[in-house]
């Protein structure tokens, strides 16, 4: 193999790939490679233009031995971090030997191994606190409060509470997996949403008013119907609805509004928009970026307080992609918290 063949044949490789010369300096490299080397790298020494230590440690023992290597390279495109899986291979080129590196972009792998941990982690975290206060409460009944009937109906009702979290949390990780195994499976049943909101509106008015709130549904006078899955619509209704009740003002009101098909721009079709409005706290612009990640709370303590698992949002916002929909958010701080999902008709 001469250098001529070598730098012609990169160039027609989909991957970053370089080649060094049996004098330790680049020969060349193909277009990938120069957006993440830079297209200067040709002929420096390749411990000068490549600098990352496992990097320059693969190609120095493949220079040396022969033997492939593999290793991984951390870098930077379009102002993204990024990771490659890199490959180190020695190639005969007359007397000398040439080696051959090619980078393979592993960035999004990366970052869903990540989430599963993260996932993992939280989803752990999230359940070692109410299991460590049930297996507390359990072993204090069985010894200094076995007799104390005060305390035990005082630590029973604390372990309900937390049972019930933890069932409530079950029930949200079982969700949002279906929702994400059929969130490719765009649903066609005719739906309803006049009667639907009507129905979950009916549903949750007892809750609203244990917490002081009352629900004012503001709906067209004729039917309103979208292609959808009616289970995984009254999911969403119901969780933006809970939502503005937890985080609303006692004594204040929460508003569903459903409008009448229109042109929707961010659809390229017409659509209809349903929008829970709450009159309370708000949050602050940059929370809403956020609001949809898993585990993501503004204020923990008082999440949990109110019975959140931090997935609802979540799974709403899987189960509107299903339905090839956009979820919208509009808040400030004092202003309340107004959900805008916007649905396809047809």
């Amino acid at each position: 193999m001469t250098e001529t063949p070598v730098l012609t044949w990169i160039d027609a490789l989909p991957l970053p790939t370089l080649v060094v010369g049996g004098d330790e300096r680049l020969l060349g490299l193909n277009h990938p490679a120069q957006t993440i080397f830079g297209a200067d790298a040709t002929g420096r020494h390749y411990i000068t233009a490549l600098r990352q230590p496992n990097l320059l440690d693969a190609i120095e023992l493949t220079l040396k031995t022969g033997h492939p290597q593999q290793t991984r390279y951390l870098g930077r495109t379009a102002d993204t971090d990024a990771t490659y899986d890199v490959t180190v291979r020695a190639v005969a080129a007359g007397l000398s030997r040439h080696v051959i590196i090619t980078l393979s972009d592993v960035t999004a792998l990366e970052a869903a191994s990540q989430m599963r941990r993260d996932f993992v982690a939280n989803v752990s975290h999230e359940l070692r606190t109410p299991l460590t206060a049930l297996i507390g409460f359990i072993e204090t009944l069985r010894g200094p409060a076995r007799n104390d009937a005060k305390a035990r109906d005082r630590f029973l009702g604390i372990m309900e509470h937390e049972s019930g979290r933890m069932a409530r949390l079950v029930d949200d990780l079982l969700s949002l997996a279906r929702v994400e195994e059929d969130e490719r499976l765009r649903p066609a049943t005719a739906v309803d949403l006049v009667g639907l909101v009507t129905a979950v509106t009916d549903l949750l008015a007892p809750v609203a008013a244990v917490s002081g709130v009352h629900l004012k549904p503001q709906l067209p006078q004729r039917r309103v119907i979208v292609p959808g899955d009616a289970g995984q619509l009254q999911q969403v209704l119901s969780n933006l609805i809970e939502n503005a009740i937890k985080y609303g003002v006692a004594g204040g009101y929460v508003d569903i509004i459903l409008s009448e098909p229109a042109p929707e721009p961010t659809l390229r079709a017409e659509g209809v928009r349903l929008s829970v409005v709450d009159h309370g706290e708000g949050i602050a612009a940059h929370h809403i970026p956020r609001l949809t990640e898993r585990f993501y709370r503004i204020d923990p303590h008082r999440s949990r307080e109110v019975g959140g698992t931090g997935l609802g949002l979540a799974i709403v916002k899987h189960i509107v992609n299903r339905h090839r929909g956009r979820l919208r958010f509009e808040s400030d701080v004092g202003q309340g918290m107004r959900v805008t999902v916007i649905l396809p008709v047809s």
